[in-house]
């Protein structure tokens, strides 16, 4: 257990700790510097691993997280890196080894430096668009022939990535979306079961989306993890207030809903957009011999009156 400035944790240090705590709670340095009344330098130094914090200041640290993840004491300090970070509900980085120097994988760097760059940019600009509550309409692969719901939640961290939470009841994928030209590639994954979830969204080029469409890839949970690919459409269902917590509650409390979209109420023209004939027979009728979602026929769109100014 960590004992004050003197102390350790096991693998990874409080420093490696800390960077998981700011990205579960979508905070800044300068942000948890003023929660906790510190100076902002001493956050940064906590943040290079330069000094532990005193065991007042971890004492108090804890009892901050804990308000936005009931349950954490001191203890979860001990947990090593992908304990905690599925504690928290968040992604752990990779491991930096002689086999993996550049820390490549969930968490790492996945793409081109200056693809990064790119949506690093794209987020700055755009990112406050998508942030938000919404809700997912996609055919159900479990109960044929209807269709589900998932609650999503996406915020900023920071400036320049965008986090990405989707729940149905106790179930949750928690990730990060990537935007690059005019798209959303978002990766989620769900630490109690190693399943992931991948989507490509349209984007809108509004101050604010309020629909989005496009293509998700994932795994059943059945005995085989059968991947299964299909359309999808997400639905802004509210704004966020600005409090952690209080987002994070009314989140939990949506993925309380029966997630099971009732009989008829799905309109024709959405339910269209959804269910696709794809392959040789729908090629010879002029369809898609694979899985589209073409920019053309996208649904996605911001608010359809946006006030000038």
């Amino acid at each position: 257990m960590i004992n004050g400035a003197a102390g350790k944790t096991n693998g990874g240090g409080f420093a490696a700790r800390l960077a998981l705590v700011l990205k579960a709670l979508s905070l800044t340095r300068g942000r948890l510097a003023a929660e906790l009344a510190v100076d902002k330098s001493l956050v940064g130094r906590w943040a290079t691993g330069a000094v532990k914090p005193s065991a007042y200041n971890l004492d108090r640290l804890t009892q901050l997280i804990a308000r936005h993840r009931p349950g954490f004491t001191l203890l979860d300090w001990d947990r090593d890196i992908a304990a905690l970070a599925a504690a928290l509900g968040v992604i752990a980085p990779p491991v930096i080894s002689s086999d993996n120097p550049h820390g490549v994988g969930i968490g790492g760097r996945m793409i081109p430096a200056s693809m990064e760059r790119e949506s690093a940019l794209t987020t700055s600009l755009r990112g406050a668009a998508y942030e938000g509550f919404w809700r997912t309409t996609r055919p159900s692969a479990e109960i044929p022939g209807r269709f589900v719901h998932d609650q999503v939640l996406i915020r900023r961290s920071g400036d320049t990535m965008l986090m990405l939470t989707l729940g149905v009841f106790s179930l949750r994928f928690s990730g990060w979306a990537i935007l690059l030209q005019n798209k959303i590639f978002s990766i989620a994954v769900d630490t109690d079961t190693d399943t992931f979830i991948f989507t490509i969204f349209h984007g809108v080029q509004q101050s604010r989306a309020d629909v989005l469409d496009g293509l998700s890839l994932t795994c059943l949970r059945d005995a085989g993890g059968t991947p299964v690919a299909g359309a999808v459409l997400m639905e802004r269902t509210g704004t966020l207030t600005g409090d952690l917590a209080a987002d994070d509650t009314r989140f939990n409390q949506l993925c309380q809903q029966d997630p099971v979209a009732p009989d008829g109420s799905i309109d024709p023209a959405t339910a269209e957009h959804l269910f696709r004939d794809v392959g040789p027979t729908a090629l010879a009728a002029g369809g898609d011999p694979l899985l589209l979602m073409h920019y053309a026929r996208s649904m996605a769109r911001g608010p359809l009156f946006e006030m000038p100014g």
